[in-house]
């Protein structure tokens, strides 16, 4: 089963973010090919240019939980521990997935997020989000990562081009994508 997640880092507003992209382009090629994963896009959000934060977040896709424990608790966590602090990690499972052939090609990302409101059917529920995901022009993947514990998700569409930001969405830029071996 597949599994997502990721950890929003939110930095202060003057936090120098060219000290995060000398991170991920010393260190973002270190989970190419990490067992078990599938993708991890390495994003940033910048105060004025897509938010009104700045913010380190990363997301992943593990094709397996093996790979997802082995990152989390074999040491590789440690790092972001020692230099950000304890974050909370959140974790859901993909609803659906769409990785086109320019996917890693890819420099940002749309997040929606929404809640999922009981009804007596859910059946209805994937389709409404993916006509979410639909409007957008250029997409070249998406996946939708929900948390039944919560009944929130996520709805990630990824493009070439810098999207035009909405007040019911984030925009991130992607700095690095890591594919893992099982992909």
């Amino acid at each position: 089963m597949m599994i997502g997640m990721q950890y929003v880092i939110t930095l202060p507003g003057d936090y120098d973010m060219d000290i995060i992209r000398k991170r991920v382009a010393e260190n973002g090629n270190k989970t190419d090919g990490f067992p078990g994963l599938k993708y991890k896009c390495y994003l940033i959000r910048e105060k004025g240019i897509g938010g009104f934060e700045q913010a380190y977040a990363p997301l992943y896709l593990w094709s397996q939980e093996e790979g997802m424990n082995h990152f989390l608790f074999g040491g590789y966590y440690d790092q972001i521990i020692r230099s950000f602090g304890w974050q909370h990690v959140n974790i859901g499972i993909p609803l659906f997935t769409d990785f086109n052939d320019q996917f890693m090609n890819s420099r940002y990302v749309i997040e929606i997020t929404g809640s999922i409101s009981p009804e007596l059917s859910l059946s209805k529920v994937p389709e409404r989000i993916r006509l979410m995901a639909d409007e957008e022009k250029g997409i070249t993947g998406q996946v939708c990562i929900y948390n039944p514990d919560k009944w929130r998700y996520s709805l990630f569409s990824f493009l070439k081009d810098r999207p035009q930001i909405t007040k019911d969405s984030r925009v991130y830029q992607i700095l690095h994508i890591s594919k893992g071996l099982d992909d």
